[in-house]
C-alpha cells in the first residue's frame, strides 16, 4: 500500500512539474498586472508536397530493379511534360527486398520487390491535378498524397504573436481601468507558437484510373482550394501599473 501511495505521489509530482513548464511561474510584484492571451493567423499555403511510391515486384532482383527503373523514367517524362525538372524530385528511400510465401512451411522465395519513395515540391498548384492524373494513367506509382505547407512560416508566426500580444494588452488595460489605474510599460513576456498542418488523405492510383477510364473525369483536387494553414500563439505578459 505504501509503495502504491509513493508511486502516486511520484506521478503527481511529475504532472505538476510538466504543467509548470507549460506556463512560466512569475513572482507577483507590486503595481503590476500579469495576463495571458491566445492569438492566431491564417495563411494560404505556398507549397504543395506531392509524395508517392515506386514499387515493382518480379521473380529476380534484376528484373524488379529494371522494372522500377522503367517506372522512374516514365515519371521523369511526366515531370518534363509539365515543365518540371526531374532533379527537383527527391528520393526518400530505396530498397530491394526478397518476397517469401509465408504459407509455405519452408518459407519459399517467390520474388523480389523494389520500393522507393519520391517527394516533389510544387509552387504552382495548377500542376498538381495533371501530374496526379498522368501518374495514375501510367500506373507506375502507389499511395499518392498531397501535403499543403507554408514555407514562409516565420512571417505567419510573427502575425500570430502580434495578435496574441494585442489581446493580452487589451486584457491588461481592462484590468487597469477596472482598478482605477493606467497601464504602464511591458516588463516581461513569454511566447509559444504552434502550427496546424493539414494533410490530404492518400489516393490510390488504381481508383483514379477507374474514374478516368472512358471519360475525362475531373481530378479529385480540381476546382477545390487548399485548406489554409493556421498558426496560433500564446503570449504571457506583465505590465507595470501607474
Amino acid at each position: 500500500m505504501r509503495t502504491a501511495f509513493a508511486f502516486l505521489l511520484l506521478i503527481l509530482a511529475a504532472w505538476v512539474s510538466a504543467a509548470s513548464q507549460d506556463r512560466p511561474t512569475i513572482t507577483a510584484q507590486a503595481n503590476t498586472v500579469f495576463v495571458g492571451a491566445d492569438g492566431k493567423f491564417e495563411a494560404n499555403p505556398d507549397t504543395a508536397m506531392v509524395q508517392f511510391n515506386i514499387a515493382a515486384q518480379e521473380e529476380t532482383s534484376r528484373a524488379a530493379y529494371d522494372r522500377a527503373s522503367k517506372s522512374a523514367e516514365q515519371i521523369r517524362q511526366i515531370l518534363r511534360s509539365n515543365g518540371i525538372e526531374p532533379k527537383t524530385a527527391e528520393i526518400g528511400f530505396f530498397s530491394i527486398q526478397p518476397v517469401y510465401d509465408w504459407k509455405n512451411p519452408k518459407r519459399k522465395l517467390v520474388g523480389y520487390r523494389v520500393n522507393a519513395s519520391v517527394s516533389l515540391k510544387l509552387k504552382d498548384f495548377s500542376k498538381i491535378a495533371p501530374i496526379l492524373q498522368q501518374l495514375a494513367d501510367a500506373d507506375v506509382t502507389e499511395n499518392q498524397t498531397i501535403n499543403y505547407t507554408l514555407e514562409d512560416m516565420d512571417a505567419a508566426k510573427t502575425k500570430a504573436v502580434e495578435d496574441a500580444y494585442r489581446r493580452a494588452r487589451e486584457s491588461a488595460s481592462a484590468v487597469a481601468r477596472a482598478g482605477g489605474r493606467t497601464l504602464g510599460e511591458l516588463s516581461y513576456a513569454s511566447v509559444d507558437t504552434f502550427e496546424n498542418v493539414r494533410i490530404v488523405a492518400p489516393m490510390q492510383a488504381t481508383s483514379m484510373m477507374r474514374m478516368n477510364a472512358g471519360v475525362a473525369t475531373p481530378a479529385p483536387t480540381e476546382e477545390f482550394s487548399p485548406q489554409s494553414i493556421q498558426v496560433t500563439a500564446h503570449v504571457n505578459a506583465m505590465f507595470a501599473l501607474k
